[in-house]
C-alpha cells in the first residue's frame, strides 16, 4: 500500500494586509504541517487575486488560505465557487465580515489550525451580474456609503468611518425602482438603497437581516424608502436594535432570484467593493456554492 500523499496547499495573500506576525510567520505555521507543495502568491490588489487562484486550482492546489479581508474574499470565492476546493480565511483585512459571520477568528495560528483541521462547510454565495459575493450586494445609498469610506479610513475609524460616510450621503434622491422576486414584482416605486445579503452582519458591524443565514439556499433582500437624516437615523436604530424588520422605512424578504431595474443608474457594490454603475441588477443564489474552513464548533 502507497503511503497516503501529502496535500498541495496554495496561499493567496495581499501582502498589504496584516495578521499577527505576518507572511513569514504563516509560512512557518504551514510547513510545521503535513504539507506536499507549498504554492505562494502574493498581489498587492484584491482584483488581481483571482488569476492566482484559477492558477494554483490549474497546479493541483487541494486548499487555499486567502490572507486578507472581504475583498480578497471575494475575488478569491469568485474563481473557487463550484470547484469543491476549500478556503481557509485568515482575516488580515480592515473589514473581515465573512469571517467574523462565520467564526472564524483574528488570530493567525489559530485560522491556520481552521484551515488544517476544522470542518469543511459548503456555504451559499450570491450571484450578482455574474460576479459572486459571501456577504452582501448593494445599490444606490449604501453603496455610495461604501465607496465614499476609503481604505485608510476605514483601518483607522472603524464604525465611525461608516456612519461619518453615511451622513455625508443621506440627503440624496429617492430613485425610481421596480425589484422582482422570484419572478414576481415585490417592489415598485421610490427608494434610497436596495441590499442583499448572504449573512445577517454588513459594512459598519450593522445587523441588517436578523435571520440571515449563509447555509440556508436563500438571500434576504431589503429594500429603504427613508430620506433625509431623521427617517435614516430612524431606520439605523431600528437596526442597531436589532430589529430592521420593524421599520416602516424598510421593506425586507427573502429569495432565490431577484432582478431590479432602476430609473436611473447607481453605483453598486460586492461585498464592500465598488463597480460603477448599473441600471439593472440581476441576482441568484448559489446554494453550497463555497467549501470554507470553519472551527468544529462553528455554526453560520
Amino acid at each position: 500500500m502507497s503511503p497516503t500523499k501529502s496535500p498541495t496547499v496554495a496561499v493567496v495573500a495581499h501582502r498589504k494586509k496584516t495578521l499577527g506576525a505576518g507572511l513569514d510567520r504563516l509560512r512557518v505555521l504551514i510547513t510545521e504541517q503535513d504539507v506536499g507543495d507549498l504554492l505562494w502568491y502574493e498581489v498587492g490588489k484584491s482584483r488581481k487575486a483571482p488569476k492566482k487562484v484559477r492558477q494554483a486550482l490549474n497546479e493541483g492546489a487541494e486548499l487555499v488560505f486567502v490572507w486578507g479581508g472581504d475583498g480578497m474574499v471575494q475575488r478569491c470565492a469568485d474563481v473557487l465557487a463550484g470547484s469543491g476546493v476549500p478556503m481557509a480565511i485568515l482575516p488580515a483585512g480592515t473589514g473581515n465580515l465573512f469571517a467574523t459571520n462565520v467564526g472564524i477568528p483574528v488570530d493567525l495560528e489559530e485560522a491556520v489550525r481552521i484551515g488544517f483541521h476544522g470542518r469543511r462547510e459548503r456555504l451559499d454565495l450570491g450571484l450578482l451580474n455574474g460576479e459572486h459575493f459571501a456577504v452582501m450586494a448593494g445599490a444606490g445609498f449604501e453603496a455610495e456609503m461604501i465607496a465614499d469610506v476609503g481604505g485608510q479610513a476605514k483601518q483607522r475609524l472603524g464604525k465611525l468611518s461608516y456612519v461619518k460616510a453615511a451622513v455625508r450621503h443621506v440627503g440624496g434622491p429617492l430613485v425610481p425602482m421596480k425589484i422582482k422576486v422570484d419572478g414576481a414584482t415585490w417592489f415598485e416605486g421610490e427608494a434610497s438603497c436596495l441590499l442583499l445579503g448572504n449573512v445577517s452582519t454588513i459594512a459598519g458591524g450593522i445587523e441588517a437581516f436578523d435571520d440571515a443565514r449563509p447555509d440556508d439556499g436563500w438571500l434576504e433582500v431589503g429594500v429603504a424608502t427613508a430620506k433625509g437624516p431623521i427617517q435614516w437615523g430612524r431606520v439605523l436604530g431600528r437596526m442597531s436594535a436589532g430589529r430592521s424588520d420593524e421599520s416602516p422605512l424598510v421593506r425586507i424578504s427573502r429569495a432565490r432570484k431577484v432582478s431590479a431595474r432602476f430609473g436611473v443608474p447607481l453605483t453598486y457594490e460586492l461585498d464592500g467593493g465598488e463597480r460603477g454603475r448599473t441600471s439593472r441588477l440581476k441576482v441568484k443564489v448559489v446554494p453550497g456554492g463555497l467549501t470554507v474552513c470553519l472551527p468544529p464548533d462553528a455554526r453560520p
